[in-house]
């Protein structure tokens, strides 16, 4: 379809094409700038494959799979309706944070301060099936995980000192992963860390209510960045996105806290995170990528909305980006959003659907 120079010239005022010069974007949320460096485009060439995590280099046993249950620690959780399991949540054996010590800060000199490590730290089993992903899990298995996630969050939130908990799933070597087999991780600790405290603060900045509700409904209206819509959720690549196909899931019920929401609508972001880890599959081929749940502090009553973030790790931070937190995204957010739309379009098709919009 051919647009005149006004047409082309409104679209990249109101965001909709990715532009023609580098660009620097605000991200609200964080409340730092990113670099849409879209003339860096011919670096695409350069992401980066997902490699191997070690157990499958090495040929390790699988500490996941059924066969090794007897070997694990006892699970804290199982769901699965004919006595084999199909998720599981088991303590991880290498905790980042473990025990009950009271969240007590110490001063041991003029720049040393420290605190117990105390809190949770689990392992979230998404299958038995060693060679699936998030990606491919089927709807009762989803269902499975994101109930999952609820219950243990919960859990987290009824434990004395813990004040927030962490959610987040790891695919590949370069996200993080040391196990190829499915597996997210939870983690209960007893502080509000950096990443959340500045969202709280963007949606305190905010003068026109939820944050995120203003966002997803400019997006719907301009319809320039979405990759999915359905009755539970919007599915869209940030116009502040700071790495390439960076996209962000939002729960359409305003909420601030993941484990109140209803059942419904935790399982339909469930499968709106699987859809668009599809698409990213399709378009990009079986890159390695992070899974961010963002959900408030427990206790906290400010306004704050629920959310997924969705991190392909394609490109390096280098040296700038490490020296001035300001990231730098070789791939508009446009762009990523037509790519994986039409990924969509192909692994999920839906002949009534302008926008892969469905119910879920």
């Amino acid at each position: 379809m051919k647009r005149d120079a006004n047409v082309l010239s409104r679209l990249c005022l109101e965001g909709g094409l990715s532009p023609r010069v580098n660009q620097l974007r605000l991200d609200p949320l964080s409340g730092r700038w990113v670099t849409v460096a879209t003339d860096r485009a011919q670096r695409q060439a350069l992401f980066v494959a997902r490699q191997l995590t070690l157990d499958s280099l090495e040929g390790i046993p699988c500490p996941f799979c059924p066969g090794m249950k007897a070997s694990a620690p006892p699970a804290l959780e199982v769901h699965g309706a004919s006595g084999d399991w199909l998720v599981r949540v088991l303590p991880n054996r290498y905790p980042a944070f473990e025990g009950d010590r009271p969240f007590v800060v110490e001063n041991r000199g003029p720049v040393f301060t420290e605190a117990p490590a105390s809190g949770i730290h689990e392992v979230l089993i998404l299958s038995p099936d060693h060679d699936r992903t998030m990606a491919s899990l089927p709807d009762e298995q989803v269902s499975l995980v994101m109930s999952a996630i609820r219950d243990r969050v919960e859990e987290h939130e009824n434990t004395s000192g813990l004040r927030y908990s962490q959610v987040i799933i790891n695919h590949g070597r370069q996200a993080g992963a040391s196990v190829a087999h499915p597996h997210g991780q939870l983690l209960g600790i007893p502080f509000v860390p950096r990443e959340l405290a500045e969202e709280q603060a963007g949606f305190d900045r905010f003068a026109g209510g939820c944050l995120v509700c203003a966002a997803v409904a400019a997006e719907e209206t301009l319809d320039y960045r979405i990759i999915q819509t359905t009755d539970h959720a919007v599915t869209f690549c940030p116009y502040w996105s700071g790495t390439p196909y960076e996209v962000l899931v939002v729960p359409r019920d305003h909420g601030a806290h993941l484990h109140r929401a209803s059942p419904s609508g935790i399982v339909g972001v469930g499968r709106a995170v699987r859809s668009v880890l599809r698409a990213i599959n399709e378009s990009l081929g079986d890159v390695a990528y992070n899974v961010v749940f963002h959900s408030a502090p427990y206790r906290a009553t400010d306004v704050y909305h629920w959310h997924v973030h969705i991190l392909p790790c394609l490109t390096t931070r280098a040296g700038f980006e490490l020296g001035t937190g300001v990231m730098i995204n070789v791939v508009g957010p446009e762009k990523a959003a037509n790519d994986l739309r039409d990924a969509l379009r192909r692994v999920e098709p839906d002949p009534d659907d302008r926008h892969v919009t469905a119910t879920s």
